[in-house]
């Protein structure tokens, strides 16, 4: 957890009886372009293969290097946050991030160096979507905010893999990071409507400390179990999502085609994230648990039984769905033993490391000898540890609410 003076605060969706729209616009496009790498992930990872020849357990490398620099930004946000004006590090953070993208792509290094250069251009990422993340936690509607932050990613992701496919055909890989580059470049005016106060010194609340004091009896093991869902449900997430396309040319699609399949996936994302929206607080937020779990078991059980076409097409849908419809409300069961915001804002941490890890423990299992089968079997026992953490923490959460 992150240490900060105990005058220097973050601002609270309580706290902002307003939320500026160009604060809003500025967290969906960061968001959207920051982790395009990861949206893109199954047609990046078969580019990978095919212009680089990286193994299985190389291209996991490069995605654990690449998200793992993208987690790691956390760190250095925990003694910035409350001490430098959050513009001016959004400014620094896009000038990384633009610079190590056009610079890989005019140089496109040796595999060792590439790393090296991925590393240090998605901590500039990693330092924006932290901020988008914390902005977030200004609004007073998280529901909506968070729902729009993820249909942003979801649409720049069905776009990158409906279109990557025929780009990389063309350009290579060099384009994708010229993309990334110039997307940034573009979308820099916006870093302005970053809330300054994200990065000044301010008293907090006597609400907040009260609500504070009010969750201090929570216990810590219940913030392990909140850490250790995301975690294991990333996991799972990363290491299907990544290795897609390869259980897509297992069902028999050539590789355009699979790239068509999964843009189509992440249109099914958009509608789970969209549907979590829209229902969220109208039904019992246990029940949609549940439900989204009960989906992503079923779809990559489906996935296990090496389908053909129509069934994997029909099981990569649904997975895709699932993930995104669940997604908001597990972060809003872990918003509930949160007083302070500061376990939110670490999750940055917690999903790009899971990000990072899931890949690259697929494709060592994959190199090793392991069958896709065995990696969706895995990915489903994974997912249920990941609900029955969340479980016991809305029973927790639920005993710990103060009565009216």
């Amino acid at each position: 957890m992150k240490t900060l003076p105990p005058d220097a605060a973050l601002p609270f969706a309580g706290d902002a009886p307003t939320f500026a729209r160009s604060t809003l616009a500025a967290l969906v496009a960061f968001a959207a372009i920051t982790p395009l790498i990861l949206l893109v992930a199954p047609a990046v990872a078969a580019q990978l293969a095919t212009q680089l020849g990286l193994s299985a357990s190389q291209i996991g490398t490069y995605f654990f290097v690449e998200l793992g620099a993208y987690s790691f930004a956390t760190f250095p946000s925990y003694l910035w946050l409350g001490r430098v004006d959050a513009r001016r590090v959004a400014a620094c953070a896009v000038a990384v991030f633009c610079a190590g993208n056009l610079l890989t792509a005019l140089w496109m290094p040796g595999f060792v160096a590439l790393l090296a250069l991925r590393a240090v251009t998605m901590l500039g990422g990693g330092t924006l979507m932290v901020l988008c993340m914390t902005s977030a936690a200004t609004s007073d509607n998280r529901d909506r905010v968070y729902g729009l932050w993820v249909v942003g990613q979801l649409i720049a992701g069905a776009i990158g893999l409906f279109v990557l496919p025929q780009v990389f055909a063309a350009l290579g890989l060099r384009a994708l990071y010229i993309a990334l580059g110039v997307l940034a470049l573009c979308a820099s005016p916006l870093s302005r409507g970053f809330p300054p106060a994200l990065g000044a010194r301010g008293v907090r609340p006597a609400p907040a400390r009260a609500a504070q004091r009010e969750h201090a009896v929570a216990p810590t093991v219940l913030v392990a179990l909140a850490i250790g869902a995301m975690t294991s449900f990333y996991l799972a997430i990363g290491s299907v999502w990544t290795f897609a396309s390869r259980a897509a040319a297992e069902a028999g699609f050539d590789a355009q085609s699979a790239g068509s399949v999964l843009a189509i996936a992440s249109v099914m994302g958009i509608a789970g994230a969209a549907l979590a929206s829209c229902i969220g607080g109208r039904i019992a937020r246990r029940a949609m648990l549940f439900a989204g779990y009960a989906l992503l078991a079923a779809s990559l059980v489906t996935l296990a039984t090496r389908p053909h076409s129509t069934g994997y097409s029909a099981a990569i849908f649904a997975f895709k769905f699932a993930w995104t419809f669940v997604l908001p409300f597990v972060l809003a069961t872990i918003a509930r033993i949160d007083a302070s915001g500061r376990l939110i804002a670490t999750l940055n941490l917690v999903i790009g490391g899971s990000l990072a890890v899931g890949p690259l423990l697929a494709g060592l299992l994959l190199d090793a000898g392991g069958t896709m089968r065995a990696l969706f079997v895995i990915a489903t026992v994974v997912s249920v540890a990941s609900l029955a953490a969340l479980l016991h923490i809305d029973r927790r959460a639920h005993a710990l609410s103060p009565q009216p």
